[in-house]
């Protein structure tokens, strides 16, 4: 009885020792998985990236630098790759519709891992749901690749400096265009020497202060003229701050305005004169009738035409004339002479 009692115990202890490796297998299992914890308290989303570089099942997924999850498998889907994740649901409210998933890395030469933004704006995504995946970042190949491309590009360059081509080409290796360069520098020497000396007006302005105080006493006196006619002073400071007299040029301006439609529309006697063709026909006859009345005048045609033009007659009429004023003068010295009135009476 005694030894059937010993080994039931040692079994019991196997059977003790049996269910501690497992909890710890558990515990281990646990830990290797990560933070998501345990399947009940993780939930699934999805990603689409057109390169994984090199990422596999079981990588590292980040929220924000924080190990939230891990990648569950890698499949082709078309053209790109999607990539299904488990994360702890504690990240739901900070996985939504605003946050992108992007390749990562452990370190610059480590795993690549999901890095996914968190946002605290839009709408958490559900289970198997897409996360927005985005370009990721410079990886240490794309920079080599962007660096090669660099040299070459500055490779080519060198070569068409050497061979001549564009203006910097041209400058090393065309004497002509340098002789130019050189020429210019030298101009431009000359110019600022001379500057200094005061030569000219830009040297005098800056080196001769009386012509300093002239330039700088005419902007006072322009800076004093703006705030007389800001203040209203003088005829032209009037006619920017007086209102009536704005009102008046204003009015003027409507009243010229009508005169000008009424005109337009043929009213009055100036608009029958531009816009009648009758009147301007009669006008028209009228200045043709003159017209050939001074050209008959001209030739001598009719008495008007004869005192103009016969100097016979001409002489005559002022003799004439000469006659009746000697006539009068010799009544007036003796109107008795001239003037013997008698009066009878039956």
């Amino acid at each position: 009885m005694p030894r059937t009692r010993s080994l039931a115990w040692a079994q019991l202890r196997v059977g003790l020792l049996a269910i501690a490796g497992l909890v710890l297998a558990a515990v281990f299992i646990f830990m290797v998985g990560g933070q998501a914890g345990f399947s009940w308290q993780q939930y699934h989303l999805k990603t689409k990236f057109a390169d994984v570089q090199g990422l596999k099942s079981g990588a590292v997924v980040r929220v924000a630098g924080v190990e939230v999850g891990k990648v569950d498998s890698i499949e082709f889907a078309g053209s790109d790759v999607e990539v299904v994740m488990s994360v702890a649901k504690t990240m739901r409210d900070r996985i939504t519709t605003d946050s992108r998933a992007s390749i990562g890395s452990l370190s610059l030469l480590g795993a690549p891992v999901i890095d996914i933004s968190p946002s605290a704006t839009g709408t958490p995504i559900a289970d198997w749901g897409y996360v927005a995946s985005r370009r990721p970042y410079g990886q240490l190949n794309e920079v080599a690749e962007a660096a090669t491309r660099g040299l070459e590009q500055a490779t080519a360059l060198l070569k068409d400096v050497r061979a001549g081509k564009g203006v910097i080409g041209k400058l090393f290796t065309d004497d002509a265009l340098y002789n130019d360069v050189a020429s210019f520098v030298a101009s431009a020497e000359e110019v600022v020497t001379a500057l200094n000396r005061a030569e000219g007006t830009i040297g005098k302005l800056i080196q001769d202060p009386e012509v300093y105080n002239a330039v700088r006493s005419t902007t006072a006196d322009l800076s004093a003229m703006t705030a007389r006619i800001n203040a209203g002073e003088g005829p032209l400071g009037r006619l920017l701050r007086d209102d009536a007299l704005g009102q008046t040029l204003s009015t003027t301006a409507r009243n010229v305005e009508e005169v000008t439609g009424k005109v337009n529309r043929g009213d009055g006697t100036a608009g029958k004169l531009i816009n009648d063709p009758a009147l301007y026909d009669r006008m028209n006859g009228l200045s043709e009738k003159l017209d050939r009345l001074a050209a008959r005048l001209n030739a001598g045609e009719g008495t008007a035409g004869k005192l103009l033009q016969d100097q016979q007659l001409y002489e005559n009429m002022n003799g004439a004339v000469s006659e009746v004023r000697t006539l009068i003068a010799e009544i007036r010295k003796d109107p008795k002479k001239y003037l013997n009135v008698k009066v009878s009476l039956f």
